[in-house]
């Protein structure tokens, strides 16, 4: 997870970009990358078309998926993590021929049924409009505790950013006119060469501008705080809002809070990685919380009532005479809620009674007990209801 690239970024889109514009830029890249157009290739170049390929699938698989896009823009790929299917790619048993078919239905003159045909009709133009530049990702983290994660809250994190230069407001220029649109792609970030394909039909090849490095536009007097730039580096705060129910290590997106991009771009977004602070009485397991509770023979005997710690305050739970140790009681509801979007309802509090038998007594205590040692109260007989309660604690733990 840590390798992979958003998934924005390998189809080449902004983050708002319509459900035709994510289709449309991945036509492009699975024609290009597409294993069968480097047939003649080296090894490297192979490996290289494949694993491209493979890439730009599983960015289209999530973002083509409205349901899957909505999860991957509020928590990246820890949606994986939550079953949310924001990561990994699975053609579901269709032939990928068929999938690219229903990709590109019967358009570009392209042969799926075989690549014999070649690329009869491709060899598009260079996409239109000027590139987008896009600010860098920033990667943090925030400690919860449960009673944070249980009922959400906001935090505070310090970050270190790229923001627009005050003095030239982000432009890398003294003025407006200072800066001219690129001679050499004309605007459009990228230049587009033709060239014969490996299958024997023209083709284009479409690369960065070495004049502007893809920005589209030049500046021929940059500013001297930022020296052309239009960027300068600032520790800031940000508020982040954090859903209840959260578990450690997922990751929340807060987009645009990120490296602002050169020369008025999309800003990157900060990503928050959830970091949980382990209780000091209370274990978690989901959404439910566990709770060990040691009680002395005669409390197990006579009966009861404890204070059991629960992240809204402290509850009295009664323990009935006759308890036996690795008793579990249920607390409905006093667990912690589900992610909004990732499953229903709130969790359980489950406690459990362990019974402690002392191991030093006095001679009096001892006497005492031995006079009771043959009595039929103290004699084990497993009646159905004890049966059945060592049978939970047994399939419970």
């Amino acid at each position: 997870m840590a390798n992979k690239r958003d998934y924005y970024e390998v189809l080449g889109v902004d983050k708002k970009a319509s459900a035709e514009e994510i289709k449309s830029a991945y036509r492009k890249l699975a024609l290009k990358w597409h294993p069968d157009r480097w047939v003649n290739g080296s090894d490297a170049e192979k490996k290289t078309a494949e694993d491209n390929f493979k890439e730009a699938a599983e960015a289209y698989s999530i973002l083509s998926d409205p349901d899957k896009r909505a999860k991957y823009d509020q928590y990246g790929f820890a949606a994986e993590q939550m079953g949310g299917g924001a990561g990994g790619f699975d053609f579901g048993g269709m032939d990928i021929n068929d999938f690219l078919r229903n990709i590109f239905g019967g358009s570009f003159g392209f042969d799926f049924g075989g690549f014999g045909g070649g690329f009869s009709g491709f060899g598009g133009g260079a996409d239109s409009g000027t590139r987008v530049v896009r600010g860098r990702d920033i990667r943090t983290s925030v400690k919860l505790t449960l009673e944070e994660i249980a009922s959400g809250c906001v935090k505070e994190v310090s970050i270190e950013r790229a923001r627009p230069c005050p003095d030239c407001g982000g432009k890398g220029a003294r003025s407006e006119s200072d800066i001219k649109t690129c001679p050499t792609c004309g605007g459009q970030g990228r230049v587009r060469q033709q060239t014969r394909g490996l299958f024997g039909g023209m083709g284009y090849t479409i690369g960065t501008c070495p004049q502007c490095q893809g920005e589209g536009k030049i500046v021929s007097n940059p500013c001297r705080r930022c020296n052309g730039t239009g960027l300068e580096r600032r520790r800031e705060m940000v508020r982040v809002r954090i859903p209840a129910g959260v578990e450690d290590g997922m990751q929340i997106t807060i987009r645009g809070e990120g490296h602002s991009a050169p020369h008025g771009g999309v800003n990157g977004d900060l990503l928050v990685v959830v970091n949980e602070v382990a209780h000091p009485q209370l274990q978690r397991d989901g959404n439910n919380l566990f709770y060990t509770r040691i009680i002395s023979v005669m409390d197990a005997m006579l009966g009861c009532e404890v204070s059991v710690p629960c992240l809204d305050g402290s509850y009295k739970v009664k323990v009935e005479p006759g308890t036996q140790s690795g008793t579990v009681v249920k607390l409905r509801g006093k667990g912690l809620p589900s992610v909004q979007g990732y499953g229903r309802g709130t969790g359980d509090l489950y406690v459990k009674f362990q019974v402690w038998v002392p191991h030093k007594l006095s001679r009096q205590e001892k006497e005492m007990l031995e006079s009771m040692r043959n009595s039929s109260s103290f004699t084990p007989d497993l009646t159905r209801e004890d049966k059945n309660t060592f049978d939970k604690v047994k399939n419970i733990f």
